[in-house]
Parts: C-alpha cells; sequence; structure tokens
C-alpha cells in the first residue's frame, strides 16, 4: 500500500510542476488536459484518477496550500509582541520553499490572483483579531499599518520566488520579522 501511496504522490508531484511551467506560460483557461498531460509524460487517465478538469487540479493544490499556511497559523499563533510570530513567518517561507514551482505560478502573472486573496483574508482574520484585541484604541492607524505590511511581505515574496530564492526560509524569515517589526512599532 505505502508504494501505492508514493506513485500517487510521485504523479501529483510531476503534474504539479508540468501545471507550474504551463502557469509560467499562459492563463489557466488557456491549459488542457492534453497539454500537461504531454508536457509531463503521463496518461490522461492518469490525470482523470486524480482530477476532474485543469480547475480541479488547481483548486485542490490551492486548498492544500492554505491548509498549510492555516496549520501554521495555529501552530504559533499571532502574538503582537512577536514572540510566535518569528516561527509562525519562518514556517510560511518553509512551505513557499518546498512547494516553490507552483507557488511561484500562482502568484504569477498567470497565476490565481483569488489564491492570494485567501491567503491574505486567513491571514489579516488572525492577525487583526490579535491587534484589535491587543490595541483597540490605536486600530486607525495599525489597519493601515497592517495592510502596509501584508502588501509588503507579498512583494517580498514575489520577488523572493521569482529570484531563485537564494537566501534561505530562515533569512527572509529574519528580514520579513524585522520589516514587520519596524513597521509596527512605529505605530504603537
Amino acid at each position: 500500500m505505502a508504494s501505492t501511496d508514493r506513485r500517487v504522490k510521485k504523479t501529483k508531484d510531476c503534474l504539479r510542476k508540468g501545471l507550474a511551467e504551463l502557469l509560467e506560460e499562459k492563463g489557466i483557461n488557456d491549459i488542457t488536459v492534453k497539454e500537461l498531460t504531454d508536457r509531463v509524460d503521463i496518461n490522461r487517465s492518469t490525470f482523470y484518477l486524480h482530477y476532474r478538469d485543469i480547475y480541479d487540479m488547481m483548486e485542490q493544490i490551492e486548498d492544500e496550500l492554505v491548509q498549510k499556511i492555516d496549520e501554521a497559523i495555529h501552530a504559533h499563533p499571532v502574538s503582537p509582541f512577536g514572540e510566535n510570530s518569528f516561527s509562525f513567518i519562518e514556517d510560511i517561507f518553509s512551505i513557499l520553499a518546498a512547494n516553490k514551482e507552483i507557488c511561484s505560478a500562482l502568484l504569477g502573472e498567470n497565476g490565481d490572483i483569488s489564491f492570494l486573496h485567501r491567503i491574505e483574508e486567513l491571514l489579516s482574520e488572525h492577525s487583526l483579531k490579535v491587534l484589535r484585541d491587543t490595541f483597540p484604541d490605536k486600530m486607525g492607524n495599525l489597519k493601515y499599518a497592517y495592510s502596509f505590511c501584508l502588501s509588503g511581505c507579498v512583494g517580498l515574496i514575489k520577488t523572493w520566488l521569482s529570484g531563485g530564492h537564494e537566501a534561505s526560509p530562515h533569512h527572509m524569515a529574519k528580514l520579513t520579522f524585522s520589516l514587520i517589526l519596524n513597521a509596527m512599532k512605529t505605530q504603537r
């Protein structure tokens, strides 16, 4: 049974890599199952064992990544004073590094903006609640500082993913953590 699971994982990984490559070239609406399976040298029938169509595949990949991010949030609840925040940020960069090709494609020019919005919503839901509970009288400026940090982090991640990410997830987490702390410090 374990070998079957390994084969399924290998097949899905191959399809993910192929989808990421195609998303670098064109939008999801222009990618066909035949094109994807030809690129990765897998039968279309094998593709259909795992997915209904390209959109189902994309949705399953995005759901899996969002779930991993949600697990990281719950493993390291956001703290306004940073106790768990660094570990959380490092986990995010580790998830991104482990899924570099597909994350780069999803956040790239032909990616899925709704995927980015789902992640931003997930992060905001947890982070803004902590800020609201901790600094209720300063939320006016903090919500803008938070928005600034979130947008900056997205840009930083896109640059890191598209640049071959020669910096380690740990290094990027330290840099991101420092930038966020400096931005939020001025608003407290």
